[in-house]
């Protein structure tokens, strides 16, 4: 045999020969014995496999974990589908309320009972004067509004004992929440909040900082066009 590494020649890397393989597609055509004699470790124990048997086992491995992602996509967009379905049906509800005065506590019931929020509520201000004793419109300090306002998109995160907590009717059962803030058009834009929707859970991971908030954009949205009749 060849000493292919003799002096006064650059030694053969494991790359030269990868390279050679990668640009020579005919060797194991020329050489097909070589494919067959190829021992390698399986990954599913420490029997040897032939280099075909390997390839087939990686195949099966990559095929395995792009199924897991297919059906990792078709949940997701299983539960898309019924949030914006539940979402259709909340606003149809809202659209069919007659009386502005019961926006408020509708929305609440509708959030807890068919998006199965533990608790929620809301309060909405600047309201016409026929409004101005309801309960909605009482209890907000500056800050609370000030604050509202100050949120161009949902606070999803831990309970760091906000005010608007203490609207809930069990604020210590609050471990995570969505702070929705109520303001004319969309929520990202710099427009004063004239109200707050509050969501509660006791459970830390239902509301957290690294969720998708685009449904909770799309409700608020939706609560504030339909709370906007409360303004006169």
């Amino acid at each position: 045999m060849t000493d292919l590494n003799t002096p006064g020649m650059n030694p053969i890397t494991e790359d030269d020969i990868a390279n050679y393989l990668t640009n020579s597609p005919d060797f194991f055509e020329r050489h097909a014995e070589v494919l067959a004699s190829v021992q390698m470790t399986s990954p599913h124990g420490n029997r040897a496999v032939s280099l075909q048997e390997r390839q087939a086992e990686m195949l099966r491995e990559k095929i395995k974990t792009l199924e897991g992602r297919i059906m990792d996509m078709i949940r997701h967009s299983n539960e898309n589908l019924i949030i914006a379905d539940k979402l259709q049906r909340w606003a149809l509800g809202l659209m069919r309320t007659d009386n502005p005065a019961e926006l408020p506590d509708r929305i609440v019931a509708d959030v807890r009972s068919q998006f199965q929020v533990p608790q929620v509520a809301i309060k909405v201000w600047s309201v016409a004067p026929q409004h101005a004793e309801a309960a909605f419109a009482q209890g907000v300090s500056e800050d609370a509004k000030t604050f509202a306002t100050s949120l161009t998109s949902p606070f999803c995160g831990a309970n760091p004992g906000f005010e608007a907590v203490q609207w809930l009717e069990q604020p210590a059962q609050a471990v995570s929440l969505a702070l929705l803030p109520l303001r004319n058009g969309a929520i990202s834009s710099a427009a004063p909040a004239f109200g707050m929707l509050v969501l509660a859970s006791p459970d830390s991971q239902r509301f957290h900082s690294g969720m998708g908030t685009d449904f909770l954009e799309r409700m608020a949205e939706l609560a504030s066009a339909a709370l906007s009749r409360l303004r006169g």
